[in-house]
């Protein structure tokens, strides 16, 4: 279970998040929802440490994670697939997710199969150079890199973004599979509303760093919620 609860956080004197708080629990999809500038990838930079938080409080399987820094929180277990996906282009697709073994213990350090039974085109491609990729392609990476790690929490910041929709497909194939193990949490950023209603059990939406609207996956039924998404 991971909880954040009252976040604030500040970019000098700019304040990007205004007492959010968002949950996740293991066998579950929380989608955070709203326009770029939101503050969207402004929680999931705070959830992975890699901002910090100024006021409020991130608890992960009990334990205050609130100042702990990113390659701390990445080995107990929080995973992140950035936005713009930030793979090494020089580094062919092994190496690429060979990066993932930096927070594993050295008997851990191996690739498991399932990454290649989730997205076979890795496989196909192991020796090939990252920026070779297509941008779908790269994405699948990004996410196997993150699997790799074994994690209790998998942040994806705008999976979809710039990917054909075959591959928008396969991706939401693979997060389905991931939820419906019932053993990982999963925060999902995503602008694609249609791609967040088909996967979320609960979901924020954002408005200028604020929680302006919360509820079950079912509530993103409501034509209104998309409303809200694109005030």
């Amino acid at each position: 279970m991971l909880e954040a609860k009252s976040v604030n956080l500040f970019y000098g004197a700019s304040q990007a998040l205004k007492d959010v708080s968002v949950s996740a629990s293991p066998g579950k999809i929380t989608c955070i929802l709203g326009r770029n500038g939101t503050g969207k990838t402004s929680l999931i930079r705070a959830i992975a440490g890699q901002a910090a938080a100024r006021g409020g409080s991130i608890m992960f399987d009990g334990k205050d994670i609130t100042k702990l820094p990113a390659d701390k929180r990445a080995r107990a277990g929080i995973a992140l697939v950035p936005q713009g996906r930030e793979i090494f282009s020089s580094l062919t697709v092994e190496e690429n997710l060979k990066t993932g073994f930096a927070g594993l213990a050295r008997k851990e350090r191996n690739i498991p199969d399932e990454i290649y039974e989730l997205f076979p085109v890795l496989k196909s491609m192991l020796h090939r150079r990252g920026g070779d990729l297509s941008g779908g392609q790269q994405q699948q990476l990004a996410i196997g890199r993150a699997l790799v790690m074994r994690p209790k929490v998998l942040l994806l910041d705008e999976p979809t973004e710039g990917i054909q929709p075959s591959i928008i497909k396969d991706i939401e194939r693979v997060i389905a599979m991931l939820r419906d193990r019932g053993t990982m949490s999963i925060i999902l950023v995503e602008q694609y509303f249609d791609f967040a209603r088909r996967l979320a059990d609960n979901f924020i939406i954002l408005n200028r760093g604020r929680v302006i609207h919360s509820g079950d996956g079912a509530a993103l039924q409501d034509e209104k919620a998309r409303t809200m998404v694109m005030v």
